[in-house]
C-alpha cells in the first residue's frame, strides 16, 4: 500500500485529490496539510524512530502555498528525508516550475488540471523510485541542460529562488508589503530582491514586469 501525504492550503483542493486516490486500491490517505509547516511536522512524526502513526510513502506537495511555498518546503523534505518522493503539483504553466522543481529534488512534477488517471499514475511510479515528468516537461528538461542552455535561457530563468518567488507575487499584483508578510521577510528585504528582479529582466517597474509574466506565459492556468 502506498500512503500519500497531501499538502495544499485549499481543502477543495485536498477533497479532490483524496477522491481520486480513492480510485485506486494500492493507494491510501496518509495524511492532509494545509501548509508546509504542517507537512514538515507530519512527515517527521511518521518517520520517527517507534512511530505508530501511518506511514507516508509519497508527498503531493502543491507549489503556492503562503509562508514557505512548495519549494522550500521540497528542499527542506529533501534535506532530512533524501529518499521520499515528492510530486509537485501547481496551477502555474510547466515552465515556470517544472524543471526548478527536478533541480531542488522533485520526483515529479503534475499540473492539478491532470486527471485521476495521470495522478495515479504519477503517484505509483514515484512511489518506486521512478521520475514522472509529461512530455512537454521532458522538453523544457533537455531545453535546460542542452549546451548552450544557461546563455539561451529566457530572462527569469537567471533568477535565483527567492528572487523567483518574489517576481511571482509581483506579477500577480501584491505590493513590496503583502509580498513581506506572505514570505515572512522585511519590506526592505522585498524592495532589494525587486530592485535585482527588474535589474535582471530588463522591466522598469511593476507593471512591466506583470506584462512580462503575460507575454512568457508564467502566471497560473485559469
Amino acid at each position: 500500500m502506498i500512503h500519500v501525504l497531501i499538502c495544499d492550503d485549499h481543502q477543495i483542493v485536498r477533497q479532490g485529490i483524496r477522491q481520486m486516490l480513492s480510485d485506486a486500491s494500492d493507494i491510501a490517505l496518509g495524511g492532509e496539510a494545509d501548509c508546509g509547516a504542517e507537512a514538515l511536522r507530519r512527515v517527521r512524526a511518521a518517520r520517527a524512530v517507534g512511530s505508530t502513526l501511518p506511514a507516508i510513502d509519497v508527498v503531493l506537495m502543491d507549489i503556492a502555498m503562503p509562508q514557505r511555498d512548495g519549494l522550500d518546503v521540497l528542499r527542506q523534505l529533501k534535506s532530512e528525508f533524501p529518499k521520499l518522493p515528492v510530486l509537485m503539483l501547481s496551477t502555474y504553466p510547466d515552465r515556470q516550475y517544472a524543471v526548478r522543481s527536478l533541480k531542488l529534488g522533485a520526483a515529479g512534477y503534475l499540473n492539478k488540471s491532470a486527471d485521476s488517471e495521470q495522478m495515479i499514475a504519477a503517484i505509483r511510479k514515484v512511489a518506486r523510485g521512478g521520475l514522472f515528468i509529461t512530455a512537454a516537461v521532458a522538453e523544457q528538461l533537455a531545453g535546460a541542460i542542452s549546451p548552450g542552455g544557461a546563455d539561451e535561457a529566457p530572462l527569469h530563468e537567471r533568477l535565483s529562488h527567492r528572487e523567483h518567488q518574489v517576481f511571482r507575487l509581483l506579477a500577480e499584483g501584491l505590493s513590496v508589503g503583502e509580498i513581506a508578510a506572505q514570505l515572512a521577510l522585511s519590506s526592505n528585504t522585498v524592495s532589494t530582491y525587486r530592485a535585482r528582479i527588474l535589474e535582471k529582466t530588463g522591466a522598469r517597474n511593476d507593471v512591466e514586469l506583470a506584462l512580462y509574466a503575460v507575454r512568457a506565459e508564467l502566471l497560473p492556468s485559469v
